[in-house]
């Protein structure tokens, strides 16, 4: 009788472990907060470099998670690349930009 209890509570704890892993947190998947932060983030991007005379921006795409900013289509030159990387790192919740622009 004291093994069956000794292997219930054991189950039980097994069990109750289990079930909690599955809610701790990845460091790839985000919340939904950080994904609003990130939506914000790219829109804010886009807006900058729309507004920016000197930049195709209909060429770039923009893509972030958790503050990292990756930038990837195409441009005419080297320069416009390099504005368009100088632009982005002036928007607010920036924290990395990834430069994956093509020049034509």
């Amino acid at each position: 009788m004291k093994g069956f209890k000794a292997l219930a509570a054991f189950g039980v704890a097994a069990l109750v472990a289990i079930s909690l892993s599955g809610c701790a947190g990845s460091s790839t998947k985000e919340s939904t907060g950080g994904y609003i932060d990130d939506t914000v983030v790219t829109t804010k991007v886009k807006s900058a470099l729309f507004g920016d005379k000197a930049i195709k921006s209909s060429q770039i795409s923009v893509e972030t998670f958790k503050g990292r900013v990756q930038l990837s289509g195409f441009v005419n030159s080297e320069a416009d690349a390099k504005r368009a990387v100088d632009v982005t790192r002036k928007v607010p919740g920036v924290r990395v930009v990834e430069n994956d622009l093509r020049i034509r």
